[in-house]
């Protein structure tokens, strides 16, 4: 009597779980994984570097400093001015003056009471105009400074580019731990099935208690969930490395995993001496040092030379009754403006301290970032080692386990708990291998050596702007 109430009881507890776990993964959005492009990690990391937004937006601020360059060589050359005037005007001066450049001045325009009260006059001028600087320090100085400056982003440039190369590389694998580990999450559901199908038919025949059904069946849903999640965790790692891209919607992983060689920790010391952003911050260090010399320059006088030519005519736009021409030179020297460039003078020494303080600031940073790198890569070598003993150790010891249990010398208990072990000793070494993959990267990243260890830096040589 005992024995059927509880198998009524169980048989009513098994849609109802079954419906839950249903509803949980009817509630997660539809996945195409047959639409999703699949990349090996080379050919992801050389994909982002044309199609990542970051990057191009980073080569579209490099074009801008090329064009400031061209701004600040400007300067140097002449100016041409082109101009339509039209005039009608009673004015004694305005008036004479309009006719003498038309070439319409007479005798009669020498009366008094003409050159008093002349009667309104129309004038259109057409004039073209040149200037052309000779001595504009302001202007040399600008040139140089926007040179580097472009010099600087062109560094800033490439440095990005191993920015997202590092990141795809992580979003890559991690894609591959998250499918591992939903494949670790799916092998701990049929682990879990046997179990309760084990636990089950013992108790049916006697031979197990009701208990250890219903802990194998919690076990069960238990571990439903963790794969539930898994297959959540493996959509967005996918989805990440889409975004990464350039895609806007997933992308998946294909081909092997790649090894990445472990050089000498002083070539990585060396290398991450010449980092793109301390050479970057080096140049502009250079400039906040420029910078201050260009505040001196408004000191100095600016000289140059122009011309024009000149066409008056009394009734039609661009007409010419009348031509003249001048050439001219001139120095301009700005005496006092209200003491600004006493304080310009004086913010550009303080740039050029902040550029000097960043600019140490960013070579301590290397220096410890290089540091926690080689850490890091020595912690991740050792915790995978320890990962694959913890794997062997787990799957030995459910294995004992679940012979004991089979033959009535251990509770259920022991079983679950072993199981729970063993799902998480797979999940671990997968995860510790990738960890360690990706310290071997963040190596390269800080020293700036990333796209060499992945053996594109040849195609950063072809693609660099």
């Amino acid at each position: 009597m005992r024995k059927g109430a509880h198998a009524k009881e169980m048989r009513a507890l098994v849609p109802a779980l079954t419906c839950a776990v249903l509803l949980t993964l009817a509630a997660l959005p539809p996945v195409t994984r047959a639409q999703d492009p699949a990349f090996s990690l080379f050919d992801a990391v050389r994909y982002a570097l044309e199609h990542n937004n970051e990057i191009r937006a980073a080569e579209s601020s490099l074009a801008a400093k090329q064009d400031d360059v061209g701004v600040a060589r400007s300067n140097l050359l002449p100016r041409v001015y082109f101009e339509e005037r039209a005039l009608r005007t009673n004015n004694p001066t305005y008036a004479f003056m309009a006719k003498l450049n038309q070439g319409l001045f007479t005798q009669q325009d020498f009366a008094v009471n003409r050159l008093n009260q002349p009667d309104p006059t129309n004038d259109f001028q057409t004039q073209f105009f040149a200037e052309q600087p000779i001595f504009v320090p302001k202007a040399w100085m600008g040139v140089d400074i926007s040179k580097r400056e472009h010099q600087a982003g062109r560094i800033d440039f490439s440095r990005k580019r191993e920015e997202i190369a590092f990141r795809v590389c992580q979003a890559w694998l991690r894609v591959h731990t998250a499918r591992a580990q939903l494949a670790v999450a799916q092998k701990g559901v049929e682990d879990a099935q046997e179990h309760y199908r084990i636990a089950k038919l013992r108790y049916e025949a006697d031979l197990g208690m009701y208990a250890d059904t219903l802990r194998a069946s919690t076990a069960l849903a238990e571990s439903k969930q963790r794969k539930v999640t898994a297959e959540k965790q493996h959509h967005l790692a996918r989805r990440m490395l889409g975004l990464l891209l350039g895609l806007s919607g997933s992308a998946d992983v294909a081909g092997e995993i790649p090894e990445f060689p472990l050089r000498d920790i002083e070539a990585y010391a060396s290398s991450a001496q010449a980092r793109g952003d301390l050479r970057s911050m080096e140049l502009r260090y250079e400039n906040a040092e420029k910078s201050i010399g260009l505040s001196e320059t408004e000191y100095l006088p600016y000289v140059g030379v122009g011309g024009g030519y000149q066409w008056n005519d009394p009734a039609n736009l661009f007409g010419g009754s009348g031509d003249s021409w001048q050439v001219s030179a001139f120095l301009r020297w700005n005496l006092f403006d209200g003491a600004k460039r006493e304080h310009e003078r004086s913010k550009a020494k303080h740039q050029a301290r902040q550029a000097r303080e960043a600019l140490l600031g960013i070579r301590k940073a290397a220096a410890y970032g290089l540091y926690q790198a080689r850490l890091g890569v020595e912690e991740a070598r050792a915790n995978l080692e320890l990962a694959r003993e913890a794997l062997k150790t787990a799957e030995e010891g459910t294995r004992l386990v679940q012979m004991r249990y089979e033959n009535s010398f251990s509770p259920i208990v022991d079983v679950l708990d072993s199981q729970v072990a063993l799902d998480r000793a797979r999940a671990g070494l997968v995860a510790r291998e990738n960890e360690y993959r990706v310290a071997v990267l963040n190596l390269g990243w800080e020293s700036g050596t990333i796209l060499q260890d992945l053996g594109l830096a040849e195609d950063e040589k072809k693609d660099g702007p």
